[in-house]
């Protein structure tokens, strides 16, 4: 597991793959809605996740599956705060915080959060950006059409890979311009988020022109509908697509990985990596 001022060199110079494990302290996130919601639980669950061989620890309070509807900041911050301050006084841990409010994240970050995670690119909330320069904390910058709420209502694009890439040169020339270093800027392209089965297909095959684009890139397949579209099956059944996936990103370029299943993903990651370096 990656301690802070290792984090900081793999930051400047990635030279492995690192694994987020999400904890979604939700009543109903797609897969795991409602199992974590108790902070004992999402505690345990957060010690299982690093026991598994995550190295991150990506804390949620707000639900973005499809047809989710927003909650206040406070709800939010009632949910993951308790959950990341015993963490946090408990283990010694990255921590990314999955939130698009600024309120949120500040105050996460009071408590130990060591990346921002915003789904919305910073593109929500116009506090976002000045809290993440101020604190010069590395960001992950996702991208999603539309909201959570009506994301998957036929999303259309003329050119998915192209779209996306116009969106985080937008973003990331915004930070820049606040002297924020590119080295502590992560893109996500958001699979699954204002996205149909090809615009997801897509993406995966041509995710190089991403990780091109002179930041670090980051996927999340696990568990997504179009893995349950492809191999018709429930999110608890989506664990070979999930890491099928992942791979294949990977070998493309990709050098995080969000992921339920930790345990499993971290053991064929195992062998991938034994692969590449023979």
């Amino acid at each position: 597991m990656f301690q802070d001022h290792h984090f900081e060199k793999w930051l400047i110079n990635p030279d492995r793959v690192l694994i987020q494990g999400i904890l979604n302290i939700t009543p109903d996130s797609f897969s795991d809605g409602g199992l974590y919601l108790n902070p004992k639980k999402a505690f345990d669950k957060a010690l299982k996740l690093l026991e598994d061989g995550c190295d991150i620890i990506d804390i949620g309070g707000e639900s973005s599956r499809p047809g989710s509807t927003p909650i206040s900041s406070q709800e939010e911050m009632d949910r993951i705060i308790p959950v990341l301050e015993k963490i946090k006084n408990e283990v010694e841990c990255l921590i990314s915080i999955d939130t698009y409010k600024a309120d949120v994240a500040s105050e996460a970050i009071k408590y130990g959060a060591d990346i921002v995670n915003d789904i919305t690119g910073l593109s929500q909330d116009p506090d976002m950006i000045d809290l993440v320069v101020k604190n010069n904390i590395p960001v992950i910058l996702m991208h999603m059409q539309g909201t959570p709420k009506s994301m998957q209502k036929n999303p259309f694009y003329h050119n998915v890979i192209d779209e996306i890439s116009m969106f985080f040169k937008q973003q990331v020339k915004k930070l820049d311009k606040k002297d924020f270093p590119l080295s502590k800027i992560i893109l996500d392209p958001g699979i699954g988020f204002g996205k149909n089965l090809q615009h997801n297909l897509k993406i995966l095959k041509n995710i190089d022109i991403i990780c091109n684009l002179g930041c670090h890139t980051l996927i999340g397949t696990s568990r997504k509908s179009f893995i349950g579209d492809l191999l018709k099956c429930p999110p608890e059944k989506r664990l070979e697509g999930t890491i099928s996936s992942n791979l294949y990103a990977i070998i493309r370029g990709v050098k995080i990985i969000r992921v339920h299943d930790v345990l499993e993903v971290r053991k064929a990651l195992t062998i991938l990596e034994k692969i590449l370096k023979a």
